[in-house]
């Protein structure tokens, strides 16, 4: 359902055989009813107490494929940030996840999902995982499975990452058939009751609070219709026991309209990003930047890479028009910490940058600033000293928000 795959060599060898900083095949894990592969890349600096994150490939794809295309740039994070990444391949005929039988949409039933969390397990124990910070991603079939594997265990995830997919349990089908054309088709509507609903009965003896969700989802989508892009959204939000209106809406990049409900923080709840224009092609360049700071994987967590890395590493990503504005925070100190920005593409540019609540900027720098928002939007101008400038953030209890650019506009 998604683009040609780019073939790459692994090597069949177990885990503990594995070179780091490669994508390397596990050959036994555990419980795996519908007989999925299990590759695992490992970057050379792992974090002392890693995040996990699970990256699941397209109908006809494999773990190289998306590895080493779309899902490219989630190894290069994790190169720098110390995350280990799992990913299942699907074996069946069309390659596709299963998001459809009564085996998957339960908790504990069956089929695709039992194999996956038997990855999860293998990898925790091998690697050390935080259990705090186990997240999951997917590209189509694999956006489905994000949904369906945060909703058979939501104790488990903390948050996911869904491009192109559908709601929980709306691909479910009846006599062994494989696919819904109903709900690939955008015809299936239910209340954010309705679908909140359906999810909790995958897990019914969970009373817990749901994962974080992000989803993304291209206007023109054909193959998963955009009207999964809505349905999706009042799956999570009753999930997470938050509102359908928007708390914060914005344009990061030319023709993305991103959402935030439950706060304006830079992880709500849930956040949605629609793309105008697009078809059945997610991700493209710069989109696995928001989804690693969405999920948070741009903080190590339990600890320092074990051989750090001496310059710094932007902790937010670029944000849109003809300039590129990267922000790199320092380490929190007491109750603040500064944070430097640096713009390129342009001479002749305006930033806009949000500031979490109760956050508050105490000193700035080497530009013009001015504030709207209760004082938690500031919008930058170059004051002629360069296309670097920074500012101090009080963080008034909350340590864990960063900065986030929202544009950066020329002219």
């Amino acid at each position: 359902m998604a683009a040609a795959s780019v073939a790459v060599a692994a090597a069949l060898v177990t885990a503990q055989e594995a070179q780091a900083a490669s994508l390397v095949r596990v050959t036994s894990f555990g419980t795996n009813p519908s007989n999925l592969n299990m590759y695992v890349y490992v970057p050379d600096r792992v974090a002392a107490k890693p995040a996990l994150l699970v990256a699941m490939h397209y109908c006809t794809g494999s773990a190289s494929a998306v590895a080493n295309g779309q899902f490219k740039d989630y190894e290069t994070a994790a190169d720098q940030y110390g995350f280990i990444i799992v990913f299942p391949e699907a074996t069946r005929s069309g390659q596709c996840f299963d998001v459809y039988s009564a085996q998957a949409l339960k908790r504990g039933g069956g089929s695709d999902p039992v194999g996956i969390m038997s990855m999860v397990d293998y990898a925790k124990s091998h690697y050390n995982v935080d259990p705090a910070r186990v997240f999951a991603t997917g590209t189509s079939s694999g956006a489905m499975m994000t949904n369906v594997m945060l909703a058979d265990y939501p104790d488990v995830f903390a948050g996911g990452s869904a491009f192109m997919g559908v709601p929980a349990t709306c691909f479910a089908t009846t006599g062994g058939s494989t696919w819904n054309s109903q709900c690939s088709g955008g015809q299936i509507s239910k209340t954010a009751q309705q679908w909140g609903d359906a999810a909790r009965a995958m897990d019914p003896g969970y009373t817990g609070a749901y994962p974080r969700m992000q989803v993304w989802h291209g206007t023109t989508d054909t193959t998963l219709n955009y009207n999964n892009f809505g349905e999706e959204i009042k799956q999570w939000t009753n999930l997470s026991g938050v509102g359908q209106t928007p708390a914060q809406t914005d344009t990061p990049r030319s023709g993305w309209t991103r959402t935030g409900y439950g706060n304006n923080g830079l992880q709500p709840p849930v956040e949605g990003i629609s793309v105008a224009g697009v078809g059945h092609s997610l991700p493209t360049s710069g989109m696995i930047a928001y989804a690693v700071a969405f999920l948070g994987l741009d903080n190590p967590g339990g600890g320092s890479t074990s051989s750090p890395s001496q310059s710094p590493t932007p902790s937010s990503p670029p944000a849109g028009g003809s300039c590129t504005a990267t922000i790199t925070p320092g380490t929190v100190w007491a109750d603040r910490y500064n944070t430097s920005v640096t713009v390129t593409g342009s001479d002749n540019w305006t930033v806009v940058i949000a500031i979490t609540s109760p956050q508050k900027v105490s000193t700035t720098w080497s530009g013009a600033f001015s504030w709207s928002g209760g004082g938690y939007t500031m919008s930058v101008k170059p004051n002629g000293s360069g296309n670097t400038f920074g500012f101090t953030t009080m963080t008034n209890g909350n340590t864990s928000a960063r900065p986030r650019v929202t544009s950066c506009t020329t002219g």
